[in-house]
């Protein structure tokens, strides 16, 4: 009876509160019920490579009604075959082809863009194809090996006026794009350090490494785009440890274990612990802290809810395995967004000068590592508009 003098009306009777925006899911769940948006455009798509990014794009592609898949290419006849008898239903006018035949997807006028998500070393030469053709590119990073090569990619999809996105997943993460969102509204006042961890599960293959162009130019990238995209400034000076622990590795003249730190002309300071190993799971956390407080993204598990206790323990659920489980949303919303370039609903969350800065700062952090020393960042007007 204490209580009965709180007691609230019906809930029938009072306002409706709606569902908070973090819930993504539930939100797009209702606006999908609603078939609100019944008319939609149609895009034609071919996907180059189906390794480890391509098979999360072609099956987020596979249950997306606005895409139409056309091609799909890969050197590997067998892994096609299988596809194709796999996804029979969903892909029975879907063309499989070999990069020998590549030509197909270029001149073919229904092919409206091309994903990109072979190995590195094919990149250059699929991404101008397509934008040669004006097939519009979202391509994973990065776009071409060299500077040289990106630059002219990237002059290339200006040229032609046609959308080149290079997929840097994390910058759709919803705890990482909220807390960009909190630290540009000044929620913790002038930032002094952002911290990153990043340690890489299911440890990759040796042959996968040895194409993948390093760990500085292969991981560290998605590190330092995080970084200087919550900061909205590029560092002015690097300064990197790092170490091939594993023999493997360090046999094909590359490191596993690395310390960066960043310094930037604010007085903000960016550090990152990166791993290609982590027994327990894939970790990825960013904090960042400044003078009214801190705010972090923790690792996500997949049943994060589910707690065990007993006397002589308390038992939490293992955190996701590997990319592919915990950025899953953020796959399925860079191509929504890429979708949306392509319709003129959006404009280009990554732009070429953005990959430009990123690879440089990628490149100077690997010169540090060889040459032990601190390596000064300069800039130009040009780089940073």
């Amino acid at each position: 009876m204490a209580t009965n003098q709180f007691k609230l009306p019906s809930p029938y009777t009072r306002t409706q509160l709606s569902p908070p925006e973090e819930d993504e899911v539930y939100n797009n769940h209702i606006k999908t019920a609603q078939f609100a948006d019944s008319e939609c455009r149609e895009f034609g798509v071919a996907i180059f490579g189906i390794g480890r990014a391509g098979t999360i794009h072609l099956l987020n592609l596979i249950g997306n009604r606005r895409a139409n898949i056309l091609y799909i290419v890969d050197d590997d006849v067998k892994k096609l075959e299988n596809i194709k008898q796999s996804y029979k239903r969903c892909l029975g006018e879907t063309s499989f082809l070999t990069s020998k035949d590549r030509n197909k997807v270029f001149v073919d006028s229904k092919v409206d863009f091309v994903i990109c998500a072979s190995p590195t070393y094919t990149h250059e030469v699929i991404v101008r194809g397509a934008l040669e053709h004006h097939k519009a590119v979202f391509c994973e990073k990065p776009v071409a090996v060299t500077v040289e090569e990106t630059k002219a990619i990237i002059d290339l999809s200006k040229k032609v006026n046609t959308p080149l996105l290079s997929a840097f997943n994390r910058r759709f993460d919803d705890s990482y794009s909220k807390i960009k969102e909190k630290v540009r509204q000044g929620e913790v006042g002038k930032v002094l350090t952002v911290k990153v961890c990043s340690r890489d599960s299911p440890l990759p293959s040796i042959d996968y490494l040895k194409t993948s162009d390093g760990i500085f130019r292969d991981c560290s990238v998605h590190d330092i785009d995080q970084i200087v995209s919550v900061l909205g400034e590029y560092p002015n000076k690097v300064s990197v440890f790092a170490h091939a622990n594993i023999p493997e590795i360090r046999t094909i003249n590359d490191v596993d274990t690395v310390s960066i730190i960043m310094a930037f002309d604010s007085g903000a300071l960016g550090i990152i612990d990166l791993s290609r190993q982590c027994v327990y799971g894939y970790d990825q956390r960013l904090e960042v802290f400044g003078e009214k407080g801190m705010i972090k993204a923790e690792n996500k598990c997949p049943m994060q809810n589910l707690e065990e206790y007993k006397l002589e323990m308390t038992k939490k659920t293992p955190i996701f395995y590997s990319f592919a489980s915990r950025y899953q949303q953020a796959y399925k919303k860079e191509l929504e967004h890429f979708m949306d370039v392509l319709e003129g609903k959006d404009k280009l969350l990554i732009t070429g000068q953005d990959l430009l800065n990123v690879f440089k700062i990628a490149i100077a952090c690997e010169n540090s590592w060889k040459t032990g020393q601190t390596v000064p960042l300069i800039w130009s007007k040009a780089e940073l508009q």
